[in-house]
């Protein structure tokens, strides 16, 4: 191929993937524009007004920086970061640089020196991010579905008032445990990739914990495959699906050599290695969040650039300020399950 050619091919690929090249041969100096994408698709009209869902707006100047519409069905002006975690957000010159080291995991106090922020903003800014990606890659289950619960111990990390007596890291503790030590997380996944994480209960889970996990994603047709838990048995009668039960106290492990919960075994093991390793544990208040994380980063680990898949995925969501805002209220309801 010629160089004219070449150029021509490299001219007719999206904007972002001509950046990923043009960052690869210059190995790495030029810097990413993660959130450049939002602004890309409206003006390609891939995505519509915030308010209406309109596709007929037109520019209408500039906000602080940012492109800024005019709807010519609603008459109502937006951003292109209107509804999305970017938005009312305070140095977005600082965004793309903060989801890099994001990408490579650095700790809220090694982003605070780099960027020069408030650990406070950027702690916020993680959660922002990780609380928008509550709709990310929920695709139905179909065929084959693993499920099995995994446990946390219940952790207050970060509050000031503890409720219950601060235990020294690294101390030993009850394995067992009482059911207000352990939070419950349903891990389920089938093998065409579909994947959820979701806090379930304090304690152990019941039939009604798997149905508001699941339930609403899982096909009529699909197989589950899980321990010999009553909670799946009844989930599975509840809605008429097909159980296949594997108990690893009977060693149990394959079944007819397709039928095993190896797959989701395999992510309780990585997720708490995770956890463990890169954070040093995390509060059971902000759980579900990093779940969604761990989440994306499985399914976007072959991608050429996973954090921007995340970023995509992430401006997606026109209510990340509103799911920010009651990361509490999904604590509360959580703490209930106590009573």
């Amino acid at each position: 191929m010629k160089y004219q050619q070449i150029l021509e091919a490299i001219r007719a690929l999206p904007e972002q993937d001509r950046k990923k090249i043009i960052d690869e041969l210059t190995g790495g100096t030029i810097k990413h524009d993660y959130i450049s994408t939002r602004r890309e698709k409206l003006l390609n009209r891939q995505v519509g007004c915030p308010h209406c869902k309109s596709l007929k707006f037109y520019r209408y100047g500039h906000d602080k920086g940012c492109s800024r519409f005019m709807c010519k069905d609603c008459k109502r002006t937006f951003t292109e970061f209107t509804g999305t975690w970017v938005s009312g957000l305070h140095k977005k010159e600082l965004v793309n640089d903060y989801l890099d080291l994001m990408d490579q995991q650095k700790s809220l106090d090694k982003i605070k020196v780099a960027l020069k922020i408030n650990k406070k903003t950027a702690f916020d800014w993680r959660h922002k991010i990780l609380s928008s990606l509550v709709g990310a890659k929920t695709e139905d289950f179909e065929g084959i579905v693993e499920s099995d619960e995994t446990f946390f111990r219940y952790s207050q990390k970060g509050n000031k008032k503890l409720q219950d007596k601060g235990r020294k890291r690294g101390s030993g503790y009850s394995k067992r445990g009482s059911p207000k030590d352990k939070v419950a997380v349903i891990v389920t996944a089938d093998r065409k990739g579909s994947m959820d994480l979701s806090v379930a209960s304090i304690g152990g889970i019941d039939r009604h914990d798997i149905e508001n996990a699941i339930g609403y994603r899982i096909s009529k047709d699909a197989i589950i495959c899980s321990d010999g838990s009553t909670s799946y048995k009844s989930f599975a009668s509840e809605n008429e699906l097909q159980l296949v039960v594997l108990r690893a106290d009977l060693k149990q492990f394959v079944k007819q050599k397709i039928y095993h919960i190896q797959n989701v075994n395999s992510l309780h093991n990585n997720l708490k290695k995770w956890i463990d390793s890169t954070f040093w544990g995390v509060s059971t208040k902000y759980l579900q969040n990093y779940l969604y994380w761990f989440k994306l980063q499985q399914i976007c680990k072959k991608s050429t650039c996973a954090i921007q898949d995340i970023v995509n995925d992430s401006l997606e969501d026109l209510y990340a300020r509103y799911h920010f805002r009651h990361i509490n209220d999904r604590y509360q309801r959580l703490i209930a399950t106590l009573i």
